[in-house]
């Protein structure tokens, strides 16, 4: 669909010209859109050559010649192009994960045909990549697709005025009251492009159930594509039964989910599920100045894909949809959770995770939600709802920093003032909507330099 328009695409468009440009290989889970986005892209071509090397006739290129060039021109005879028009031509290889031969020529159109502009795309392609003999170490480019964020939900629903409301900074006070309703119904019904897609047909959440269930059954049954043995295959659905009931909480490997699973088996499924883009495993910090270094033998925080999905498990979007304030939701999960994955789906040349901060000691254990970092800071961010001082973690944290800045996240309006610790130092606060997810980094960088 035409607004479905990705913010990878302006990537893209810069990839294109650019003439150091290598092959590219786009990661993501199943359904996140990457199909989608490259056939849109390709109206920037003259010629567009898609092989789906899911079918035998379009593998049939890269399994029966033996050098790229022969492939070359078999490819361009096939579909009509001439080849000085290589230049103006983009070759998209889907599913490239059913052909080790095809990501081995990656390596070959790079160094031989470099004009060509190669994208390859595909499901569970991590776990392939980790079979091929000889991968093409850098001659490849990896980018990264994800749910639709908050910004490309308002684009793909046809709410421009709200989008440029989002986008102005800071946000008017005005606008908050619709930026907030359409953001609790995105929090409801998650960024998967089908459920938005069927979602717009009638703007009906009734419709999306089976959509749901039929986005769920199809991750369940991939684990039958890279389960190892009968053993995994048996924890990771049983990960998959029950990891929903965790959302962004730590969880621990031994026994998780109350099964009677070790904890080696539970880290080694878990991080299949990792590969798969299922889940992400975020790992806490106890850093205070640059640069955040994961603590890997902490407990991590689970983060699910896609928090759409996970209320649609949980059966409670029908209770969300009399909710002003989602913030309690799970706990005060639920928005956390969603901050999150907007932060995620930032990342488009990286797999980066946002990381939290802990302070572990008896009796005197504090969590700051997320941390990020600015120039020789590390600046704070607590999502609450409740009063500026209900934020403990966040006065342990500035208690302890080098600076004065902190941010909440909560469901009230835009401002920043100036308050105490408990211990009585002084900082800045700033209080952003929660549908400024997107624009966290802008904001942080603006509070920062006092522009704001």
């Amino acid at each position: 669909m035409k607004n479905f328009e990705r913010e990878l695409l302006k990537y893209l468009l810069v990839w294109k010209t650019n003439k150091e440009r290598k092959p590219l290989i786009m990661r993501g889970a199943r359904q996140v859109g990457k199909t989608t986005l490259i056939n849109r892209f390709s109206e920037n071509y003259k010629n567009y050559i898609y092989l789906n090397l899911e079918k035998a006739e379009d593998k049939y290129f890269f399994e029966s010649f033996e050098n790229i060039n022969d492939t070359k021109d078999a490819l361009f005879l096939k579909y009509g192009i001439p080849f000085s028009e290589i230049n103006n031509t983009l070759l998209f290889l889907d599913e490239i994960q059913e052909s080790p031969k095809a990501i081995q020529s990656l390596r070959y159109f790079y160094e031989e045909f470099p004009e060509l502009h190669v994208i390859a795309a595909g499901s569970l392609l991590e776990f392939a990549m980790k079979k091929v003999k000889n991968f093409p170490v850098g001659r490849v480019e990896y980018v990264y697709l994800h749910p639709l964020n908050f910004k490309e939900y308002l684009k793909a629903i046809g709410e421009e005025k709200a989008l440029e409301q989002l986008n102005t900074i800071p946000v008017k006070k005005f606008s908050h009251p619709v930026l907030h309703d359409l953001f609790n119904r995105y929090a409801i019904i998650g960024g998967m492009p089908e459920i938005i897609k069927t979602y717009l047909q009638n703007k009906s959440i009734a419709d999306l159930p089976v959509k749901y269930e039929s986005l769920w059954e199809t991750y369940k049954d991939d684990i039958d594509k890279y389960a190892k043995s009968r053993t995994e295959r048996k924890v990771l659905r049983h990960i998959m039964d029950t990891a929903y009931l965790y959302l962004d909480q730590r969880v621990k490997f031994q026994n998780f989910g109350s099964s009677n699973y070790r904890s080696r088996e539970i880290s080694e499924a878990m991080r299949s599920l990792e590969m798969a883009k299922i889940i992400r495993l975020i790992y806490p910090t106890t850093d205070l100045i640059p640069p955040i270094k994961p603590n890997l033998k902490k407990t991590p925080r689970l983060q699910f894909l896609d928090t759409g999905i996970v209320n649609y498990l949980n059966g409670v979007q029908a209770d969300m949809l009399a909710m002003k304030d989602l913030s309690p939701l799970y706990k005060g999960s639920l928005i956390p959770h969603l901050v999150t994955q907007e932060l995620i789906s930032l990342n488009v040349t990286s797999d980066r995770k946002p990381n939290f901060w802990v302070r572990e000691k008896t009796q005197s254990s504090a969590e700051v939600d997320i941390v990020i970092q600015h120039g020789g800071n590390i600046i704070p961010i607590e999502i609450k709802s409740g009063s500026v001082g209900a934020l403990k973690s966040l006065h342990s944290f500035i208690d302890q920093a080098n600076h004065i800045y902190a941010v909440r996240i909560y469901a009230g309006e835009f401002n920043i003032q100036k308050t105490k610790t408990r211990k009585g130092k002084t900082f800045l606060l700033m209080n952003l909507p929660y549908y400024l997810g997107t624009k966290l980094k802008e904001y942080v960088d603006l509070f920062v330099n006092e522009k704001l």
